[in-house]
């Protein structure tokens, strides 16, 4: 980690955001902006590869401010969009992870298990991560902030839509497309 990549831009956007976060919009943004803050280090420590790194990077800063801006009641196909662009790109970083800390092993440029187990893996964890945000999603609306949209089409949608996300990020972590140019 001793140089600089393309996505280390995007965790200075980060870090900016959480100081305009908060001092525009109050505590609930930048609590949403300090967990991105984080999430961007993650590909960063895992020496993720470049694409993968920026994308997710990018992917979780446009969802925190789509939330903090209310851009989700403004254009409201944007929700499940950026539920599956999200989630599949977490999935994916999820798995790039496993393999950096030796829970899974790895070739140059594809997942060692055949293309159909990492794209089965890879979709469900991304399930498992859609349930997760879901539930954080209702413990924010319930305890935190009403403005939070949540509802039975809210949740299934996003649901859905992370479930379809996880799986086309396994399909191409399955081919090798996600891996392509990584750092060992």
């Amino acid at each position: 980690m001793d140089r600089l990549v393309a996505a280390d831009g995007l965790r200075v956007a980060a870090l900016v955001s959480l100081v305009v976060g908060l001092a525009a919009y109050g505590g609930i943004a930048g609590a949403v902006f300090f967990l991105v803050l984080g999430g961007t280090m993650v590909p960063r420590a895992a020496s993720a590869p470049g694409a993968l790194d920026a994308t997710y990077c990018l992917t979780i800063l446009v969802a925190a401010w789509a939330a903090v801006l209310d851009w989700y009641l403004k254009v409201p196909w944007l929700d499940v969009v950026v539920h599956a662009a999200a989630t599949g790109v977490i999935a994916a970083l999820v798995q790039v992870v496993l393999v950096r800390v030796g829970m899974a092993s790895a070739a140059e440029t594809a997942l060692r298990f055949p293309r159909s187990a990492v794209t089965v893996l890879t979709a469900a964890t991304g399930t498992a991560l859609a349930v997760v945000w879901e539930l954080g999603e209702w413990y924010g609306h319930t305890y935190l902030d009403s403005r939070i949209q949540v509802g039975y089409d809210d949740t299934v949608g996003d649901l859905a839509a992370g479930m379809v996300g996880a799986l086309v990020a396994g399909v191409l972590l399955g081919s090798g497309l996600l891996l392509r140019g990584a750092r060992r």
